[in-house]
């Protein structure tokens, strides 16, 4: 969750994204944006309908391919034809790569990144001082075209699933060498996995680089 003086909105649906909000008492939900269609970042799209009473409209930025998927696999919260009370009520917005939009006061600009046979989106956040924010998950590597917009970042969220090298992850190492080519601010590691002990792992970082956890809250 991304929260503004004028906006909420989260990165992904996951599908515990119910049982995150309740625990941490999210009650407002102004947009959604989509880093890529994988089950494990879109399920608990339908969820969103506790933000869409009385028949509000809850936008959705994703690339134009995701947009397709998804109203493949929410067909009654795109199709204005299908809805119904209670349900989600979605307003798709392709974005396209480098060329920033806006949600409140906050531009945001989404970026290609590969996920193996994939491609998926990390976002930059920017308000009029400048970049503020970078989220870059599920990624094998930051291409060039990336790295320009990313490099002295304030604070980084990156990829980095475990120690072993994966095909279509940041393997911890490789997420260091990212780090040093980029040199931003703060760094969080998300999308870890269970070979990776938090106590064991942030002895080994460095120091403005740790890992991730559930209800975490970043203040930039």
């Amino acid at each position: 969750m991304v929260e503004t003086a004028d906006t909420h909105f989260v990165v992904d649906t996951t599908p515990d994204f119910r049982s995150q909000c309740l625990a941490q008492n999210v009650r407002r939900l102004d947009a959604v944006l989509v880093t890529h269609t994988h089950a494990d970042h879109v399920l608990g799209l339908d969820d969103v309908r506790r933000f869409c009473h009385g028949g509000r409209v809850l936008p959705l930025y994703a690339g134009r391919q995701d947009l397709e998927t998804l109203s493949r696999i929410f067909p009654h919260a795109f199709d204005t034809t299908l809805r119904e009370a209670g349900w989600p009520l979605i307003d798709g917005h392709p974005f396209e790569p480098l060329v920033p939009f806006q949600i409140g006061s906050t531009r945001i600009t989404a970026l290609e990144l590969p996920h193996g046979r994939f491609t998926t989106h990390a976002f930059l956040f920017e308000d009029d001082a400048g970049p503020r924010f970078a989220y870059a998950t599920d990624c094998k590597a930051v291409p060039p075209a990336a790295m320009d917009r990313l490099r002295k970042v304030p604070v980084l969220v990156l990829d980095a699933l475990r120690y072993r090298p994966h095909p279509s992850h940041l393997s911890l190492s490789e997420a260091l060498d990212v780090v040093a080519e980029l040199r931003p601010g703060r760094v969080w590691f998300t999308h870890i996995c269970h070979e990776l002990d938090h106590a064991t792992v942030e002895r080994e970082l460095p120091p403005n680089v740790r890992l991730a956890y559930d209800g975490l809250v970043i203040e930039v």
